[in-house]
């Protein structure tokens, strides 16, 4: 019963939770950039972006576990698999803005791909968090509230039902003269 409260209490509110996310998220995905930069320089862009990606949506998710949402502890694979969902389709966005940043400047320097990509990635990062907090983490909160105790129903207070009195049974006359009495 401690337990649930405790964890009910421990949930986050959306600005607060949003914060969170904005310091987890943002922290990893600011690592995340300087990784695809460096890796890319040894692998394609697009499979450099695949990896970190794969990796900083492990690491985020589960930071958002145990932190973010306040779930309480360590991300289920459901939650996993759910929130990379969520991250493929921000990869994707993330490769359409830096292809399109290739097809519209022949050779744009570090900073300028850094531009897009962290720009990419906040605008997706808002969407994620939409979804994480409303269907990934979402059970997690109503898993604690389900799991608080629920005050128990006043009962009605109802008159006790009436006893039958026990019927009264005549004696039938033994003669017929005490049936007509004599006049």
């Amino acid at each position: 019963m401690e337990t649930a409260q405790r964890q009910q209490q421990a949930t986050p509110g959306a600005f607060t939770a949003f914060a969170r996310f904005v310091l987890c998220g943002g922290g990893v995905g600011l690592a995340s950039s300087f990784a695809v930069a460096a890796l890319a320089s040894w692998i394609p862009w697009a499979l450099a972006n695949a990896v970190i990606t794969v990796a900083s949506t492990l690491l985020a998710t589960e930071l958002h576990a145990r932190f973010t949402f306040g779930a309480g502890g360590r991300a289920t694979w459901r939650q996993h698999a759910q929130s990379a969902g969520s991250a493929a389709i921000a990869y994707a966005v993330t490769c359409m803005a830096m292809f399109v940043l290739q097809q519209l400047v022949a050779a744009p320097g570090a900073v300028l791909e850094q531009v897009v990509y962290l720009s990419a990635s906040a605008l997706t990062g808002v969407a994620r968090f939409a979804v994480l907090r409303l269907v990934v983490f979402a059970r997690t909160r109503s898993q604690a509230t389900a799991h608080a105790p629920r005050p128990v129903p006043a009962t009605v207070a109802r008159a006790p039902r009436p006893v039958p009195a026990p019927v009264a049974r005549a004696t039938a006359p033994a003669t017929p003269a005490a049936l007509c009495p004599a006049a």
